[in-house]
Parts: structure tokens; C-alpha cells; sequence
């Protein structure tokens, strides 16, 4: 199934899609999360909203229009630059990256200094790179110099206020179909997302969580093997690959019956303990399994090199920073710890 990314950033089913789910079987799909940058990476389309493309070049001659009127619609972000400005080459592509992500909720508009000398002068610009924020036909924000992404992320945040750029909306779509148990949904929108912007690492650690959640846990690891290191260094993408370690566990998972009866008998059998706490996670009763591993630590913290706490610090990593379970476990783990 094909979905349709929708102006407000909500997803929609296109009927009629003759490659099955998701695109699965056209040939490259999934390509752009898998080669290194720049070989064969799939070129999304070229950003146009409804107001034109989002990012200009803009002149003397197209400023009043491009700048002043445009910023009446929609904020519009003015980058000042020039072909031998080294910090330039570095600001333009963050702003063009983080401007055509926000979908045409806001504009660039590049001006080159060399040859629109004037408007420099009229806005006083002494050095480069320097951007500056339009709205409503005035400046409101603005900065100078090379700065960080997150810096020039959060600029664009505040210029957005409570608008929600299409992508972020539908990161938030697939995360509620998939916490809502709809796998096949999430995956197709994470692969939409991906195919707009193939740097998106939530998106991917989206589709691998999405084919766990649908059973497919092969599918999950041909992904994974494929990824580069600039990818499986990602938190969101790390996370779900160790979604995935556990998970396939679960073949070589002990019967829970027997491991409960066998810990019945001796509370003190670790490795009764720890097999239990695997075959736990390996079936998603992760706050069963950490239960199990705290108090494996408790016991013995050395045990079999802290098999314990490393097996811990996996179900953590697969739940990520903000489940709660990872939050009750992490200080129980230190009051075992410093107890």
C-alpha cells in the first residue's frame, strides 16, 4: 500500500498500488537507507509548496516579491552568502536541508552579496554568513556566523511556533500505528518518510521496529546488516537494532514454565535466572525480564563477566530513554548498585 503525504503532514492510503506493501518489491525501494552517502542514494522530489518552491535564489529585482510580500504567507528565512565565503558552504546546506524538511510551512531565500551589493548595505549585513527572519514583511530573528545545526534547528523551531512540519506530523502518524498495533500501517509510513528524506534515521529505526512488530524479524535483520555505521551509530536506529537482538532470542529462548519451576526449586540458580529473564524479553514481557536481571545483580553483580547488567543495558537501549519501564529500572539499578 502507498500513502500520500498530505499538507498538514497526515498520511493516506493511495488504493491501487500494484507493488504490494509498502513498495517492497520494487526494485532499489529501500536503497537510500542502506548505501554509503553519495553512492546511489535516490533523490527525493523537489520540494514545491504552495506558494512555489521553498528555496530562491532571490535578486534586488525579486526581493520586495520574494521576501516581503512572501513573508505575509509563511516566514521566510534570508541567507547571505558568497562563492569564496568558506563558513557559507557549510550554513547553506543545514538551512536548505532544514527548510525543505519543514514541507513549505517556511521559505529560503539565498541572496549573493557579490552581486546584490545593495540589499546588503540595506540590511546593514558586515559579515558572512549572515540570516535573517521575515515575518510579515519584517525582520523578527536573525544570526551571523557558522553555527551548529541543533542551533539552526531551533531557530526554525521558534520561527514555526505551533505549525508542524509535514514530516515530524507523520513521524507522529506511524508512531501511533504502531504503539496502536497496526505494524503494516507504520511501515508503510515510515518507508513514505524515508523516501522524502532518506537521512531520517527515525524513520528507519521506525521500519525495523515495524517489521519486529509484524512478525517479520528476518526482514528486520537483511535491513540492519545493510546499514553503514553512519546510520547504526544513530540512538533511534541503534535502539531498534537492539529491539531486534532481543527478538531473536527468542528462538533460542528456554520454556518459561520450566525455568519458573526450576527457580521455584533454587532461587539461587543464576543461570535459571538469567535464561529466564531472556526468555522474558524475547517475548516482549521486558519489565518480567528486568525484574529477573535486578535481581540477578543483586545477587551476584560479577556473575558470569555482569552478564546481568550487560543483558539490562540491552532491554534499556531496545525500550529507549523515555519508556518508563527504563525509568523504574535504571533507579532500581542504582540502588542496587550503591546499596
Amino acid at each position: 500500500m502507498e500513502f500520500k503525504m498530505n499538507p498538514d503532514g497526515s498520511m493516506t492510503p493511495q488504493p491501487g498500488d500494484p507493488r504490494g506493501q509498502a513498495g517492497q518489491n520494487e526494485p532499489g525501494a529501500q536503497q537510500g537507507i542502506y548505501m554509503e552517502p553519495g553512492v546511489g542514494d535516490p533523490v527525493p522530489p523537489a520540494p514545491v509548496a504552495a506558494g512555489g518552491a521553498v528555496v530562491k535564489d532571490v535578486s534586488m529585482a525579486t526581493f520586495m516579491v520574494d521576501v516581503i510580500e512572501e513573508s505575509k504567507h509563511r516566514p521566510v528565512i534570508v541567507d547571505f552568502w558568497a562563492p569564496w565565503c568558506g563558513p557559507c558552504k557549510t550554513i547553506g546546506p543545514v538551512l536548505e536541508k532544514l527548510v525543505t524538511q519543514a514541507g513549505g510551512l517556511l521559505m529560503l531565500a539565498k541572496i549573493n552579496v557579490d552581486e546584490n551589493q545593495e540589499i546588503a548595505a540595506q540590511m546593514r549585513v558586515q559579515s558572512i554568513p549572515a540570516v535573517f527572519a521575515f515575518k510579515d514583511g519584517q525582520p523578527v530573528d536573525g544570526f551571523t556566523g557558522a553555527v551548529a545545526e541543533s542551533q539552526i534547528r531551533s531557530f526554525i523551531e521558534k520561527l514555526l511556533g505551533d505549525a508542524k512540519p509535514p514530516i515530524e506530523a507523520a513521524l507522529e502518524q506511524a508512531k501511533a500505528a504502531l504503539d496502536g498495533g497496526d505494524a503494516q500501517m507504520a511501515g508503510d509510513i515510515y518507508r513514505q518518510i524515508q523516501a522524502h528524506d532518506p537521512e531520517n534515521t527515525e524513520a528507519l529505526g521506525g521500519i525495523i521496529r515495524a517489521a519486529l512488530a509484524a512478525g517479520d524479524v528476518a526482514m528486520a535483520r537483511e535491513i540492519v546488516d545493510g546499514l553503514t555505521t553512519a546510520f547504526t551509530g544513530k540512538p533511534e536506529v541503534a535502539s531498534a537494532i537492539s529491539a531486534l537482538e532481543l527478538a531473536e532470542m527468542a528462538d533460542g529462548a528456554s520454556d518459561i514454565g520450566a525455568l519458573e519451576v526450576a527457580l521455584a526449586g533454587n532461587e539461587n540458580d543464576l543461570q535459571a535466572r538469567y535464561d529466564l529473564a531472556i526468555a522474558y524479553g524475547a517475548r516482549g514481557r521486558h519489565r518480567e525480564a528486568v525484574d529477573q536481571l535486578l535481581d540477578l545483580i543483586g545477587r551476584d553483580r560479577a556473575w558470569n563477566e555482569e552478564a546481568g547488567r550487560v543483558q539490562l543495558l540491552k532491554v534499556f537501549a531496545a525500550l529507549g530513554p523515555t519508556d518508563p519501564i527504563v525509568a523504574d529500572g535504571r533507579r532500581r539499578l542504582s540502588a542496587v548498585l550503591f546499596s
